[in-house]
């Protein structure tokens, strides 16, 4: 993949991860709403010393995998993914998160359709897809304007919080050529 400078998405901009994002950071991830959706190795309480860690891990990462989304200026949330290996080479697995008051303005809907067709653009992948916790309606609802089709459901495949979730299956395949 070749290094992106800016992702443009409409109401805001994706962007590898960089010194000075680490205060943001911390003000957007450190919120239990936040933390319950996604996976364990998400740290809650959000640290400053976990922010430092992220942003040095991730802004070193090359190509990166893993972006700050950015509005007004400020990291609010991030989108990456994780690449499949063996078999799975040409397969990737997306995730998202950002702050919760920013949460119902289509910024994560925009931003991951922007960040798949850039990812179909600059790589082999053949197909993205995520898991969401079933009952996480808002994600399902981003995945779906985003262009991703639910495939499946993994029951009780995931314990959040002490709680077992049933997972949804959502992909979206590279466009076919003419």
């Amino acid at each position: 993949m070749s290094l992106p400078l800016r992702i443009e998405c409409g109401p805001c901009v994706l962007r590898p991860w960089r010194r000075g994002d680490e205060a943001s950071l911390v003000q957007h991830a450190n919120n239990r709403e936040v933390w319950r959706n996604l996976r364990d190795r998400f740290p809650h309480p959000y640290t400053a010393e976990d922010a430092a860690g992220w942003v040095s891990y991730a802004g070193a990462v090359l190509p990166p995998t893993d972006f700050a989304i950015e509005v007004d200026g400020a990291a609010v949330g991030s989108m990456g993914l994780i690449p499949g290996k063996d078999i799975e080479c040409y397969s990737a697995e997306v995730g998202y998160w950002l702050g919760q008051s920013l949460w119902g303005r289509g910024i994560v809907s925009r931003a991951l359709d922007a960040f798949s067709s850039w990812t179909f653009a600059n790589s082999d992948f053949l197909r993205l897809f995520a898991l969401p916790f079933a009952d996480n309606v808002a994600s399902c609802r981003v995945l779906e304007k985003a262009g991703f089709q639910r495939e499946g459901l993994l029951r009780r495949s995931a314990v959040k919080d002490g709680t077992v979730h049933d997972q949804a299956l959502y992909a979206r395949l590279r466009p076919m050529g003419p």
